[in-house]
């Protein structure tokens, strides 16, 4: 039997805290090239930071993050650069420039890491946008689009610099379900078509879990669960049955911790 493929991304007993609150206690997440990774778990249990992680935008306090062989929190300046050119993030909110148009937006990137010539510059943009849908709209201005269509522009954007790695922070937020909709076929089609390995950070369960090749669950520091759609199905783990059905008790418990009811009723505030 052949060996398994080396991951892209390798994070192996990654902790992280914030002050006294540890987000990250000593978990490991393997990306594979090629698929679409999901990241999910309530939110504040730091998904997003561990996008920053694989950015090098954060530095785990114990642990290693490791993305084509290279540790990304002991990498200088220089190399992480490099590094990030490669990387491609989609923002929760877009992030697009708000005294450019759709068309400068784009072209941001290429203008600003390459010495390419405008008029090839152009055909890229086009391109780029024609990708999701919007080379009609290249002449509008943030203002002039739908949540939607920022979001796809902002898609765009972290597509034009070719990247290796695509990284979406909850890409479904706030969208209606045709936008929704479009986006969760333009992350599939694009990682496919492209070659692109994908880490989609979000909660929502149905939209991700349809593209997903493989997900990882995490609460309190750790990953609970991990597998395909499929296999966190069947998954043992009351926790990863609670979330992925949205149950409102379980080892999530619907009450907050708190005196037996009986006894609190009896217990003037006075007494408190």
């Amino acid at each position: 039997m052949s060996p398994p493929p080396t991951p892209l991304v390798e994070v192996r007993q990654l902790l992280f805290t914030r002050g006294s609150r540890k987000i990250f206690d000593g978990i490991d997440i393997d990306i594979q090239r090629g698929k679409i990774t999901a990241i999910m778990g309530p939110s504040g249990t730091g998904k997003t930071t561990l996008l920053r992680l694989i950015g090098g935008q954060l530095r785990p306090d114990c642990g290693a993050v490791s993305v084509e062989g290279q540790r990304v929190d002991s990498l200088g300046r220089a190399p992480l650069y490099a590094l990030r050119k490669r990387m491609g993030m989609l923002f929760q909110n877009g992030a697009l420039l708000t005294g450019m148009n759709v068309f400068d937006n784009v072209a941001f990137p290429l203008r600003e890491h390459t010495q390419l010539s405008e008029p090839l510059i152009r055909d890229l943009v086009l391109m780029k946008l024609h990708a999701v849908g919007l080379r009609g709209a290249w002449q509008l201005q943030p203002s002039e689009l739908s949540g939607g269509m920022a979001r796809r522009v902002a898609l765009a954007r972290a597509i034009a610099l070719d990247p290796m790695i695509m990284m979406y922070d909850e890409p479904f937020t706030g969208q209606d379900p045709i936008s929704m909709g479009v986006l969760v076929r333009l992350i599939r089609q694009l990682n496919d078509a492209l070659g692109l390995t994908s880490i989609i950070v979000s909660h929502d369960i149905a939209e991700t879990s349809s593209i997903a090749d493989y997900i990882y669950l995490l609460s309190n520091g750790k990953v609970v669960a991990h597998g395909t759609a499929q296999e966190l199905g069947h998954s043992g783990s009351a926790w990863a049955q609670q979330f992925l059905k949205g149950l409102p008790d379980g080892p999530v418990p619907f009450h907050y911790p708190a005196e037996e009811y009986r006894r609190d009723l009896l217990t003037s505030v006075v007494d408190r």
